[in-house]
C-alpha cells in the first residue's frame, strides 16, 4: 500500500484522536509524517507505537511561533510538505450566557488562528500539486446547543478554506475540508463534563445519526487519505461530511 509513498504530511492535533489514525494509516501508506500535538508526554508514548519515517514536534497551534517552528522542523527533516493536515482543536461547551473574553479567544485561536497562520507559514515550503486538509465540523450546519463559539469557529474555518482553494489554484495546490459528526474521540473526556453527562450527550447523539452510532477516528483518516492522495485529484474546494448521515436529517 502506497498512496502516499514518500509524501512528506504535517498533521497538527497528532497525539490522539482523528490526527493519530490520520498519521498511522500515512504511514502505512509510504508518507513520512510529522506529528504535532501540545503535550510532549502524549506525543511520546505515540511514538512507542507508530512504524514508518516520522518526527514528532511540540507545538500549540495557537500559538504564532509554534506554527513556525512547525514548519521549520518539517522542512528541515524531510524538505518541501505535500500534505498539511490542520485537524488539531477543542470544544469546550459553554451556554451562549456564560461566555467570556478568554473562552472565545482560547478556541479561536486554536481552531482558526492557527491553522491560517499554519497555512501562511507553509505555503512556500510546499509542493505545487500538494494538498490541504481543513478538520471542521457538522456543528457549523446545525444547532447544538452550548457549542455557540465553537461552532462559530467552524463556519468561519469553513469560509477561509473557500478563500484559499482560490488563491492557491495557480499552484495546483488542492484545499479540503472533513466534517465529522460525533467521533469516539478524546475531545468528548476532554469537555469537563462530568461522566454521566457524556454518556447522555452520547446516547443522545446516536439516537439521531440515521446509522445509530458514533464514528470512528479511522473513518475520518480514511477520509482524509483519500483527500490527500490521487484518488481525490479533481476533489476540490469541498467540505465532505462524515457524520453518519446526522448533517443531511
Amino acid at each position: 500500500m502506497s498512496k502516499l509513498k514518500n509524501k512528506v504530511a504535517v498533521i497538527t492535533g497528532a497525539n490522539s484522536g482523528i490526527g493519530l489514525a490520520t498519521a498511522k494509516l500515512f504511514l502505512k501508506e509510504g508518507a513520512k509524517v510529522v506529528l504535532s500535538g501540545r503535550r510532549q508526554e502524549a506525543l511520546d508514548e505515540v511514538s512507542e507505537d507508530l512504524e514508518g519515517d516520522f518526527i514528532t514536534v511540540l507545538a500549540d497551534v495557537g500559538k504564532p511561533e509554534d506554527n513556525t517552528n512547525l514548519i521549520k522542523t518539517a522542512k528541515a527533516k524531510y524538505g518541501n510538505i505535500d500534505v498539511l493536515f490542520l485537524n488539531a482543536g477543542i470544544a469546550p461547551p459553554t451556554p451562549t450566557t456564560d461566555i467570556t473574553a478568554e473562552h472565545y479567544d482560547e478556541i479561536f485561536n486554536i481552531n482558526v488562528k492557527g491553522p491560517i497562520l499554519a497555512v501562511k507559514e507553509a505555503l512556500p515550503n510546499m509542493n505545487d500539486g500538494g494538498s490541504i486538509l481543513f478538520t471542521t465540523s457538522i456543528v457549523s450546519q446545525k444547532g447544538f446547543d452550548g457549542f455557540g463559539v465553537y461552532s462559530a469557529s467552524k463556519g468561519a474555518l469553513r469560509s477561509y478554506a473557500r478563500v484559499l482553494t482560490s488563491e492557491v489554484k495557480s499552484r495546483d495546490i488542492r484545499v479540503n475540508s472533513i466534517a465529522p459528526g460525533p467521533v469516539e474521540t478524546p475531545i468528548y473526556g476532554k469537555m469537563g463534563l462530568p461522566q454521566d453527562v457524556l454518556d447522555g450527550l452520547g446516547q443522545e447523539f446516536g439516537q439521531q445519526i440515521p446509522l445509530g452510532r458514533f464514528g470512528t477516528s479511522e473513518e475520518i483518516a480514511n477520509t482524509a487519505l483519500f483527500l490527500a492522495s490521487e484518488d481525490a485529484s479533481f476533489v476540490n474546494g469541498i467540505e465532505i461530511e462524515v457524520d453518519g448521515g446526522l448533517s443531511q436529517i
